[in-house]
């Protein structure tokens, strides 16, 4: 079939940034020896695969230094080089609700290729079904369109902040971002397909691949009714424009209310299961704990989990930095972004003094209960100096917390944030 997507019939990376190198490697994927271009993964501290998939750059985020060297990104926090992790400066989101596609941030788990020829990409939908599939982008760009404006949040969001300290990627605030996304309902597809009865998960895999034959390819799956819900998509496109490779061209599961570990980049291959994935990905990692705050005494080992899966509500002022130095008047203006996870936004509150006091914002336009929403407001502060916060509660009624939770794994922090500022 002929290729129906937008822009060139091959995106690629041209090089390679901050000491990478481009080879080939060999990896099993979708039960097929398969001979693509990767990125080289990084050395690892230890010889097992699972202590390379979260190494970041040592020290906090405040520290990491700013790059542009990434094919199709303005300048972002460098993270880790390989696979990439770039991290959105939190400038950015002062400006429009909808991130920017070359600010975007960027989180890889294996290595993917750096070329895809577009036209001769096929997803294939197969596993419980009675009509499998091998759908081209023209394929599927005839199934009836839908678009929604969702934030991509990673699990492991603001872990540089836990206290204890725990291993994994040392994001700031800045591995999130908010997209218009354009694409097709994924209950669309399976319908094309044909669910057979008594199917009960929908398992998703993309082009990425690991470097070593024991390590598990990255899998996701969805309960049958959450993959139906009419409102899980695939995405050829963000913010009106094809997705970046770095951000998984030339398709991605978008799963909006649902931390983005669920988002499947480079989105090749579709299973329809007829019993629950107990893979590596669902049944061991990104877990925990199985309570409404997933959080447990730091240093707990045993506790029931569950796979992470919807997001809380947060808030970010962005129009002062912390620990800034700026004028000082009795009332300091401040705004910035808030959303509430898997339901929209009731209201933020704003306080300039720690929390003892509370002044509700006044909150933007709303682009969808998925989205970021812009609040401003102006706050009673002491010449002395303020401690500057941001309070959302979602449409479920669900408030930011005072206090952290905590977790082996830094997930889902959602605790009301602190800006110290000082006044001249």
């Amino acid at each position: 079939m002929g290729f129906g997507a937008a822009g060139p019939n091959r995106r690629r990376l041209y090089s390679c940034a901050d000491g990478m190198t481009a080879g080939f490697v060999a990896a099993r994927h979708g039960g097929m020896l398969a001979r693509r271009r990767f990125l080289a993964l990084a050395a690892a501290s230890g010889p097992a695969w699972a202590q390379s998939v979260d190494v970041g750059l040592p020290g906090m985020p405040a520290a990491r230094r700013l790059t542009r060297a990434y094919p199709g990104k303005a300048e972002m926090m460098l993270e880790r080089t390989m696979p990439p992790l770039l991290e959105t400066p939190m400038a950015v989101f002062d400006g429009d609700i909808l991130t920017p596609n070359d600010r975007h941030y960027v989180r890889w788990h294996w290595p993917f290729p750096t070329e895809i020829d577009a036209e001769a990409f096929r997803l294939t939908v197969g596993g419980a079904v009675s009509k499998p599939l091998s759908l081209a982008l023209a394929d599927l760009k005839r199934l009836p369109p839908f678009e929604i404006t969702a934030v991509n949040q990673c699990s492991g969001n603001s872990r540089a902040l836990a206290g204890p300290r725990v291993a994994g990627a040392q994001w700031g605030h800045g591995a999130m971002a908010n997209a218009r996304w354009t694409g097709v309902r994924l209950r669309d597809v399976l319908d094309a397909a044909g669910v057979r009865a008594g199917a009960v998960a929908v398992r998703f895999s993309g082009l990425d691949a690991p470097p070593v034959e024991d390590a598990p390819d990255f899998i996701k799956a969805l309960a049958i009714d959450h993959a139906r819900d009419g409102e899980v998509m695939i995405a050829w496109a963000m913010n009106g424009e094809a997705l970046p490779l770095l951000n998984g061209f030339p398709l991605r599961l978008v799963v909006p209310g649902w931390f983005s570990t669920y988002w499947v980049k480079m989105l090749d291959r579709i299973e329809v299961l007829e019993k629950p994935d107990d893979n590596y990905w669902m049944a061991k990692a990104y877990l925990i704990p199985d309570n409404a705050t997933a959080n447990v005494a730091p240093g707990t080992a045993t506790f029931a989990r569950v796979p992470i899966n919807r997001m809380p509500p947060r808030s970010f002022i962005t129009s002062i930095a912390d620990g800034a130095a700026v004028r000082w008047q009795p009332k300091l203006p401040i705004g910035g972004i808030a959303f509430g996870g898997d339901a929209g936004v009731r209201r933020v509150e704003l306080s300039g003094d720690g929390g003892a006091t509370w002044t509700p914002a006044r909150l933007g336009p709303d682009a969808g209960r998925y989205s970021f929403r812009r609040f401003d407001g102006a706050v009673p502060v002491a010449r002395a100096g303020a401690r500057l916060m941001a309070r959302a509660t979602n449409s479920n009624g669900l408030v930011q917390p005072m206090v952290p939770n905590w977790n082996p794994g830094g997930y889902a922090r959602n605790v009301v944030e602190t800006l110290g500022v000082r006044f001249t």
